[in-house]
C-alpha cells in the first residue's frame, strides 16, 4: 500500500481509503460482516476510513466505531456533517448550532474521543461560510477534531472559504472530497487545480461511478435495479434515458482497454483518479468482501502516459458524461426561480412602448 500526506497536515494516509457508505441498511446490514470487511482492509495496509453521519441514518458510524475497537490509534478516521438527521428545520446544515450538536453524536457513534478529519458534506447557502469555519476552528482547539475539510464544493466556494479564513484568522479547509471517475471528469477543469493551489488534500469518491464501472453493467444488458448502487440511483443505469447513451458507449471502450491491460474494469477505474497529481486518496466503498478483494488486488496498478492518453480519447478531460455524476448542482441552475426576476420587476425593467 502506498501512502501520501493529507493536505499539508503531516498525516500519512493510504492511497486507497475505505468508504463506509455501504455499511448499514443502505448496503450491507450485517454488522459483523461489515466489521470483517473493515478489518480485512486494515490488515492489507489501508489506514484511512471515511464515513458520514447521514449514511444509513448513523448506522454506518456505529459499525465503524465497533469495528475500530482496539485499533483506533492506527486509523485516520474521517466523517462528515450536513444532511438532515431528524425532523425539523434545524436538524441539518452547516450552522454552528447544528455542527456543535452533531459532532458529539458522531463521537458517540464512533466510540472515539476525536475525529481526525471532519468534513462539511455539502454547501449550505443559508449559512455564512464564516459561521461554519468559526465553529470548525473552535472544535480543533477543543480537541474534538484534528482537521476539517469540505465535500463536493464548487471551486469558487472553496476559494471564498480560504479568503474568509485568511481575513478572519480562522482555520481553513484542509481537504476536499469530490466525485471523480473515468466517466465524471468535470472536477479536472477548475476544482482540482484550485485544490492544488491551496495545498489541499483531495479524497475522491465514486471511482466506480456509483457502480456503473463495477463490471456488472454492459450496454444492451438488463441491469438489476433492486440491489446495490443501482437501487440507490436507478436513473444512472437506465439505457432508455438519452443522457446515459454516452456513458454506455464509453463503458464498452473502457472494458476493452481494461482487457488489453490485463486488469478488471474496477481496478482500472480505481487506478485512474490516483494518477492525478492533486489526488491524495481514492475512496473505495465495497459492500462485500469479494468487492474489497477485487479492488485491493489492483492496488499496485499505476497507469502509464499511453494508457492515460487512451482514456482521454474515450472521455475528454474535464467532461462529465452524465450530469448527475458530478455529485452536486448549484441551486442557481437547479431552481428556475433563482434565474428569473419576478414578473413585476421584469415589466418595470422593460416597459411597453405602446
Amino acid at each position: 500500500m502506498r501512502y501520501r500526506v493529507l493536505g499539508g497536515t503531516g498525516i500519512q494516509v493510504s492511497v486507497h481509503c475505505l468508504g463506509a457508505m455501504m455499511f448499514g441498511s443502505a448496503g450491507n446490514p450485517d454488522h459483523d460482516d461489515s466489521a470483517r470487511i473493515i478489518h480485512a482492509a486494515l490488515d492489507r495496509g489501508v489506514n484511512f476510513v471515511d464515513t458520514a453521519d447521514a449514511y444509513s441514518g448513523g448506522e454506518s458510524e456505529e459499525i465503524v466505531g465497533k469495528a475500530l475497537d482496539g485499533r483506533r490509534d492506527d486509523v485516520v478516521l474521517a466523517t462528515k456533517v450536513h444532511f438532515p438527521m431528524g425532523e425539523g428545520p434545524n436538524m441539518g446544515g452547516n450552522s454552528r448550532r447544528w455542527i456543535v450538536r452533531e459532532v458529539e453524536a458522531s463521537l458517540r457513534r464512533l466510540r472515539t474521543d476525536w475525529i481526525d478529519l471532519y468534513q462539511i458534506h455539502r454547501p449550505d447557502h443559508t449559512t455564512d461560510v464564516e459561521e461554519t469555519l468559526s465553529v470548525l476552528t473552535d472544535l480543533v482547539r477543543a480537541g474534538k477534531i484534528r482537521a476539517f475539510g469540505c465535500s463536493t464544493f464548487p471551486a469558487d466556494e472553496i476559494v471564498e472559504a480560504h479568503q474568509v479564513a485568511e481575513r478572519r484568522g480562522l482555520g481553513r479547509f484542509r481537504t476536499e472530497q469530490p466525485p471523480y471517475s473515468l466517466l465524471a471528469r468535470g472536477v479536472e477543469a477548475a476544482l482540482l487545480p484550485v485544490a492544488q493551489r491551496y495545498g489541499m488534500g483531495v479524497l475522491t469518491w465514486s471511482p466506480l461511478a456509483a457502480g456503473f464501472l463495477s463490471g456488472n453493467v454492459r450496454k444492451d444488458r438488463p441491469v438489476d435495479l433492486t440491489t446495490g448502487r443501482a437501487r440507490l440511483n436507478p436513473g444512472r443505469f437506465d439505457q432508455s434515458i438519452p443522457a446515459n447513451a454516452a456513458k454506455f458507449e464509453a463503458l464498452e471502450q473502457l472494458v476493452a482497454l481494461a482487457g488489453e491491460l490485463g486488469c478488471t474494469l474496477p481496478q482500472l477505474a480505481v487506478a485512474f483518479p490516483a494518477a492525478h497529481p492533486a489526488v491524495t486518496s481514492v475512496i473505495i466503498g465495497p459492500r462485500t468482501m469479494e468487492q474489497l478483494d477485487g479492488l485491493l488486488e489492483g492496488a499496485p496498478l499505476v497507469l502509464d502516459d499511453a494508457t492515460l492518453d487512451r482514456i482521454d480519447e474515450i472521455v475528454p478531460p474535464g467532461t462529465d458524461l452524465y450530469r448527475a455524476d458530478g455529485g452536486w448542482q448549484t441551486p442557481y441552475l437547479a431552481e428556475a426561480a433563482r434565474r428569473r426576476r419576478p414578473l413585476d420587476d421584469r415589466a418595470a425593467a422593460y416597459p411597453p412602448r405602446w
